[in-house]
């Protein structure tokens, strides 16, 4: 019996050894992209990917237009259209918004379903970087490391200009390159505050916006950014 026992817990030992050993490996497979996306810029995203992917089932014709530019190359009012939208914390915090977090929790515990995230652009890279859209703990718990390795990698204004690089605007359309063609028919370095504040506006749904362009919550959103646009503070 006692021999029995102590098999039984070396399996366990190695199986816990080899649990941690996994995933130790593959934090540092993230932390290596990280470091090498310091002075190189992503041909992709896991995000992007995934989006690829599903376009092309339903057309194997489908066209994605990823277009990346240097952080120069993007229009301040977009820049600052972004952070009024989307964290206007961004500068201070180091990669987490706990005051945003408990204002989220608090919302969605006063409709009775997930409304609203609290993430930063931080998370949201990291999210879009390298993880699924599942909703799990453990995906959660993930991008939180990453988002550490994040913060701790690069500066304010790298994060910023990879983000602003890979973010979804609509079906088939990543960064701000493509998206100032696609909706303004001009390059990034030439959108206007309201063009911006428009275009921040559709960050949460950008493919329910691009199918409808109309919706008066659009242009209410875009009046309410471009009123904030002038506090926010930029990398």
């Amino acid at each position: 019996m006692n021999t029995e026992l102590g098999r039984i817990g070396r399996w366990t030992a190695w199986l816990l050894l080899g649990m941690i050993t996994l995933f130790a490996a593959v934090q540092m497979w993230f932390l290596a992209h990280i470091l090498y996306w310091r002075t190189h810029n992503p041909s992709t995203t896991s995000f992007i990917d995934a989006r690829s992917d599903a376009q092309r089932a339903k057309n194997p014709n489908a066209k994605i237009s990823y277009i990346w530019v240097d952080y120069a190359a993007i229009s301040v009012n977009l820049k600052r259209a972004i952070i009024a939208a989307e964290d206007d914390k961004f500068i201070d915090h180091e990669g987490f918004d706990w005051d945003g977090i408990q204002r989220a929790m608090e919302k969605n515990q006063r409709k009775g379903a997930v409304v609203a995230g609290g993430s930063t652009i931080s998370q949201q890279l990291a999210k879009n970087l390298f993880l699924s859209g599942q909703r799990t703990w453990m995906r959660k718990g993930e991008e939180a490391l990453i988002t550490a390795m994040l913060e701790v990698s690069m500066d304010k204004r790298r994060i910023f200009e990879i983000y602003m690089n890979v973010v979804e605007w609509g079906e088939g359309v990543f960064g701000a390159e493509a998206a100032a063609r696609h909706y303004f028919g001009i390059p990034a370095s030439r959108l206007s505050p309201e063009q911006g504040a428009r275009l921040a506006a559709m960050l949460p749904r950008p493919r329910f916006f691009q199918r409808n362009p109309g919706s008066n919550y659009l242009a209410d959103y875009s009046e309410t950014i471009l009123s904030r646009m002038p506090r926010a503070r930029i990398p």
